[in-house]
């Protein structure tokens, strides 16, 4: 038996920059992790069947589970005839723009990777990664990172950015799908400048962090979720420094140095929104 954290990841930027041969859009993106988990723990079986158990409700345990295609695809791709027993502590919410399913999926792959001894490197577990979802290959690297591609080209960044986050996640959901639908490259105003960012969180400016926030996403989300844009509003009013929509939305994310000040945001926000969740950059 192994335990893996599953780290929730946010977008520092989100840029598009158009649409793929093979119907993905092709995007470039700094993602960060943070200390915000769900928690999984990972078993072997004899039977080589694959089960799933869960705390949430509203989460498949079966194939449609990305830990669960996880555990399939590790164990298809080195030749394990070992079955899988997971368990899923959830706590980072679902459909919620942080990665919680591709989060999951990467734990398991890098939890397997241990216990099976298979000795597999990052690299090639993010490959494998790949064919499960676009956010997993980042959920297996984790910390700061620019993604390429349509999320599965990795650059690692050897910085460690400290600031103090808080998540708003909204009780609606969002469909990345019609999100991507609906965007036009043509409406947006201003792309991410990755350069200038990467240059910010070296610097730990959050001045600077927060004037390199772009996510193209946004207007399109805010668009057909304007509750979203009030959360917006609110966080911004309390005197968070950096406030940004993650993914498609609709978690709402604000970023402040002071323990103190962050703090007090997330009690007033708390309030407002059941789901507030007070964290760290990772």
């Amino acid at each position: 038996m192994v335990f893996e954290k599953a780290r929730a990841k946010i977008n520092l930027t989100l840029d598009v920059l158009g649409k793929r041969p093979d119907g993905y859009h092709e995007v470039e993106m700094v993602m960060q992790t943070v200390d915000f988990c769900d928690y999984l723990s990972i078993g072997s079986r004899m039977d080589g069947r694959i089960e799933v158990r869960s705390n949430a409700p509203f989460i498949p345990l079966d194939e449609r589970n990305l830990a669960f295609q996880a555990a399939d695809h590790l164990r298809r791709a080195c030749g394990i005839s070992y079955g899988v027993s997971l368990d899923i502590d959830k706590r980072i919410p679902v459909a919620a723009g942080l990665a919680g399913g591709s989060t999951d999926a990467a734990a398991v792959l890098r939890g397997l990777n241990k216990l099976w001894n298979l000795g597999l490197s990052i690299p090639e577990l993010a490959q494998i990664g790949a064919q499960i979802g676009s956010d997993v290959p980042f959920c297996v690297y984790g910390g700061t990172a620019i993604a390429r591609g349509r999320g599965e080209r990795i650059e690692p960044l050897s910085i460690a950015p400290c600031f103090w986050v808080i998540l708003v996640k909204l009780p609606i959901a969002v469909s990345t799908a019609d999100v991507y639908g609906a965007f036009q490259l043509n409406d947006v105003h201003r792309h991410p400048d990755t350069h200038a960012m990467i240059q910010a969180l070296k610097c730990g400016d959050i001045t600077q962090v927060s004037d390199q926030a772009v996510n193209v996403l946004e207007n399109v989300t805010l668009s057909m979720y304007p509750e979203v844009l009030r959360i917006k509003n609110q966080l911004e009013k309390l005197g968070s420094q950096v406030v940004l929509m993650s993914g498609s939305g609709p978690t709402v994310f604000a970023l402040v140095e002071r323990e103190r000040r962050a703090k007090r945001i997330y009690n007033e926000m708390r309030s407002l929104v059941k789901e507030t969740f007070l964290c760290r950059t990772y």
